[in-house]
């Protein structure tokens, strides 16, 4: 099929397009339309895999602005916002390797417990500690 458009000036027909309906078993309709310009030879898992990468994409670009400052770029320039895009890119790159060579580091594990204070102490500029000092 060939998406409709009005962009009369074109010279050259838009490319054919694969139309992909996610239907769920229970639901009374479709849930979600997909259009996928792939090579008719595309196996149909790898059309449905290509479509539901997007929410990772999306996650992917939230975390990028949120965590990492892709959305903190103000200057004026391509090139400018093109370095900073590629460090912030290389650093969520970096993280999610590192993410992926140490599964066992949570982000928010617990924090070590100080060790217990030996018994008698008594903390600088404390009330206690000047009379100590004095005596």
């Amino acid at each position: 099929m060939r998406a409709a458009s009005r962009d009369h000036q074109r010279a050259e027909r838009r490319p054919e397009q694969w139309l992909l309906i996610e239907w769920p078993s229970g639901e009374p309709e479709p849930t979600k339309y997909f259009l996928s310009t792939q090579s008719a030879s595309t196996p149909l898992a790898e059309l449905v895999a290509t479509a539901k990468i997007r929410w990772r994409i999306e996650r992917d670009y939230q975390e990028l602005k949120s965590e990492f400052g892709l959305n903190h770029y103000e200057g004026r320039g391509w090139r400018g916002f093109h370095h900073h895009a590629s460090l912030c890119i290389a650093t969520y790159a970096f993280t999610v390797l590192e993410h992926l060579r140490h599964p066992a580091r949570k982000k928010n594990r617990p924090r070590p417990q100080a060790p217990a204070l030996p018994e008698g102490y008594v903390p600088r500029g404390s009330p206690d500690a000047d009379a100590a000092a004095r005596a």
